[in-house]
């Protein structure tokens, strides 16, 4: 078997099938043995070694290609276009089509001969003239072609000569028909020739005899040398030396192919949620925000999965066991804009969120308040905490955290040692149970800053909404904690951290 190898590199294709106008931007794919046999020729005329390789070698090597059509495997492909105006006479322009093939350029086209093998100087002329071809088809079509080795060669060959796109038997679509050009054996040729010679050609005078000489050359190397002018002037509508065959090459094989969608093989933990509505809520509210936020999603998620028993638990935070140690989500309201109203809402689930818990968050869309409030929801994404870094301060990296809102123990006073000792062991414990470094130094802040005003902890609403619920803590303080080593966020600590108190936000 002779196969022939091409590669794309400039990942383009340019060739107008025979007969076709430019303008109507078709491609001739595969590419005809007719373009390859003449580019053989072309390049031995221009680049080879001429006293070692005769015009009789090549004129056999042609010989041979011509004896049999090829099978190709064609790489994946895309049929494009550009397009642009030009220039003509008295300013005016015209638009032209430049269609193409897109090919990836490690992609490689194979042509094979199966039932051709060539003697020895055959096939070292056919490896110096692919070696040293530099184009197929048009010049931007730079190209790259070797002769293969049997261990080089695909398992199949999709592109063969036929006629039926539909099996007659099955009913099974085998393909798409396409014609390409390809030369006559050279015995056809001649025997044709000789025919026409002696009924056309000896019948003529002149300049139109000297016009078909011209073009019906006895070589058929010579054929395939003439150029498609000559060819029209002596009013041929088609090579003579050429013969259209019809090839079956894969369906579509020159449409685009959607890719596969990649598997998401990261962690998903957070999604952020922009607030839409007027007025929207003071983040001295976070907590009834992050409540309210919640119980929305709940009831979406009963709908969108079919029940509550199907709402993925690190949204509800229900049946996750003793281990849990807050991997479920934390429903964070946030001020990005600084104006003391809330505009974002985090969520963050340390431990992820499930594709179910996704689609739940993708369909939400409003939620209202205990009064009958409401505020449309936009989720802006999906992501680890990191991707939102930029846009959330929750999200930020830094050594010292401060309180945004207050922060309540969760668990009960004893009588020794003072109650800020207590808390600061609180907080270390908290930390140290949730896997996060302790800090080094705890300190309190009577008040902090919001939009220009400052606020104590008694400003900030600091109850659940939930009945029966005692909570340890109802006053609150403000901290400043201090580690050895920058935190990454979200942090929050304390009572009711997941909707909305005791949240930190970084010192930078």
């Amino acid at each position: 078997m002779l196969a022939i190898g091409f590669r794309f590199l400039a990942g383009r294709y340019h060739a107008n099938p025979w007969g076709r106008h430019v303008n109507e931007a078709d491609i001739e794919w595969p590419p005809a043995p007719w373009r390859v046999c003449r580019a053989l020729i072309s390049t031995w005329y221009h680049k080879a070694d001429h006293q070692r390789f005769s015009f009789g070698q090549l004129e056999t090597l042609i010989d041979v290609l011509s004896e049999t059509q090829p099978v190709y495997e064609l790489p994946p492909a895309v049929h494009t276009h550009t397009r642009h105006y030009m220039p003509q006479w008295k300013g005016n322009t015209s638009l032209v089509f430049d269609a193409f093939a897109r090919v990836n350029p490690q992609d490689e086209l194979v042509m094979a001969w199966q039932e051709l093998e060539l003697a020895n100087e055959l096939g070292m002329l056919l490896d110096e003239l692919l070696h040293k071809m530099g184009y197929l088809g048009r010049a931007e079509s730079w190209v790259e072609a070797r002769r293969l080795l049997d261990r080089d060669l695909p398992d199949t060959f999709k592109c063969r000569p036929g006629e039926n796109a539909v099996d007659t038997d099955t009913g099974e679509i085998m393909g798409e028909v396409v014609r390409v050009l390809a030369p006559q054996s050279h015995q056809t040729y001649h025997c044709w020739r000789r025919e026409f010679a002696d009924d056309e050609i000896s019948g003529q005078k002149g300049k139109k005899k000297k016009l078909l000489q011209h073009t019906t050359p006895e070589s058929l190397t010579e054929a395939l040398c003439l150029d498609t002018s000559e060819l029209q002037k002596a009013g041929w509508s088609q090579p003579p030396a050429g013969i259209f065959i019809n090839y079956l090459r894969p369906l579509d094989c020159l449409r685009p192919k959607l890719a596969k969608p990649k598997t998401r093989t990261r962690l998903v933990t957070t999604a952020r949620f922009m607030l839409v509505g007027k007025p929207l809520p003071r983040i001295e509210d976070a907590i009834r925000i992050g409540e309210w936020f919640r119980a929305g999603l709940m009831g979406k998620a009963k709908y969108v999965l079919g029940g509550e028993d199907n709402i993925p638990p690190e949204l509800s935070g229900h049946d996750l066991g003793q281990s849990n140690r807050h991997g479920h989500t934390f429903y964070l309201p946030e001020d990005a804009d600084t104006d003391g109203r809330i505009d974002h809402i985090l969520l963050h689930a340390p431990n992820g969120l499930s594709v179910q818990a996704q689609k739940v968050l993708a369909r939400f869309k409003l939620f209202r308040g205990k009064q009958g409030q409401e505020w449309r929801v936009v989720l802006e994404g999906f992501g680890n905490a990191g991707d939102f870094r930029t846009d959330s301060d929750y999200a930020g990296e830094s050594v010292i955290w401060r309180s945004l809102t207050p922060y309540l123990r969760p668990w009960y006073l004893k009588k020794k040692p003072s109650e800020r000792e207590q808390i600061k062991s609180f907080v270390r414990k908290e930390c140290r149970l949730r896997g996060l470094p302790e800090p080094e130094q705890i300190e309190f802040q009577s008040e902090i800053t919001v939009h220009g005003k400052l606020r104590r902890a008694i400003h900030f609403h600091r109850f659940r909404n939930k009945r029966s619920l005692t909570q340890p803590d109802t006053r609150g303080c403000f901290l400043r904690l201090h580690f050895a080593q920058p935190l990454n966020g979200p942090l929050a600590l304390g009572f009711a951290c997941h909707y909305g108190l005791g949240m930190f936000i970084p010192v930078y």
